[in-house]
């Protein structure tokens, strides 16, 4: 069973895998089929779900409330996490002739009250604002998030790929913390675990979310020398732990991370969550954790 936990001090309460939702537009699922799977991860214990406003050419979180609405009260045994900022050229957006971010007032609150529309809730436990935004005024923002917290159509606020000062300038300017900062993690990119993004979090005591985990695919099927590589010390270190998968090699791998990151699983088929929950009992040793660092970068540590 997946156990809840604190994402930051101030923060909602997660369950520590989150269940993503990026591709339900791909799993060809009836709405009943949708609210199925939902239930059916909620019962393994994974309680909350990852969303965004632009997922599925703005079509899954539209797929998700429909599910939802054959059984509006499964809405109280779960966490909803969206994003907005990104506009997407999209045939919705005739008009548009570049994706580009928005972190304007106005964007964000309409994005929000879009995604309430489509998952067909009254509010959103946390949102993120979901890439950095060069153009972001940081007191806009606030303004924005004060107002749908103080309507009660947001409960929590966080970030998704920012960087430790852009992290800190948006929260200079909120008086309640941002509880999560969602950054790509897995062993063919792990950045963050070296440019400061993950001490900060760990500093805050605060929880990142991981996404991407399994490289989209690439550690599975890749062939570049790094992939390779990988994958390679990967199948060793599962023989060595009695793994039945590499992936579940890879979320204990990202698990690992002294900053606790909530790894989302993409998969929309109930064994390949199952899978990633078995991951929860696979303790790798420092060395192991190690030796996926080292064929990851191609050399040992300085």
């Amino acid at each position: 069973m997946v156990a809840k936990v604190e994402l930051s001090p101030q923060g909602p309460q997660f369950s520590e895998l989150v269940q993503g939702y990026w591709r339900l537009a791909d799993w060809q699922m009836s709405p009943s089929q949708r609210l199925g799977f939902l239930k059916q991860h909620i019962e393994l214990g994974i309680s909350t779900v990852d969303h965004a406003d632009i997922y599925g050419n703005y079509g899954c979180e539209v797929l998700f409330g429909e599910a939802l609405a054959l059984e509006p009260s499964i809405r109280e045994q779960i966490e909803i996490v969206t994003k907005c900022d990104i506009r997407l050229c999209s045939d919705q957006f005739p008009g548009r002739k570049i994706n580009h971010y928005d972190t304007g007032k106005a964007h964000i609150v309409e994005s929000v009250n879009n995604s309430l529309s489509r998952l067909q809730v009254e509010n959103i436990d946390v949102l993120l604002i979901h890439r950095p935004d060069v153009l972001m005024d940081a007191d806009e923002v606030a303004e924005a998030f004060t107002e749908l917290q103080q309507q009660g159509k947001v409960n929590h606020f966080g970030v998704s790929n920012f960087s430790p000062s852009q992290f800190d300038l948006l929260q200079s300017r909120l008086e309640a913390p941002l509880v999560t900062n969602q950054v790509e993690i897995n062993p063919l990119n792990f950045e963050v675990a070296h440019d400061g993004t993950l001490d900060q979090l760990q500093l805050k005591r605060t929880k990142p979310m991981a996404w991407s985990c399994l490289a989209g695919g690439d550690i599975f099927s890749g062939q570049s020398e790094q992939q390779i590589r990988v994958r390679n010390e990967l199948e060793l270190i599962r023989e060595e732990v009695g793994a039945t998968s590499i992936d579940q090699v890879i979320y204990a791998w990202v698990r690992r991370l002294p900053s606790k990151p909530l790894p989302i699983i993409g998969s929309g088929k109930i064994e390949r969550v199952q899978a990633a929950i078995a991951a929860l009992d696979i303790e790798l040793s420092r060395e192991q954790w190690f030796r996926v660092w080292a064929a990851s970068k191609g050399h040992g540590v300085p």
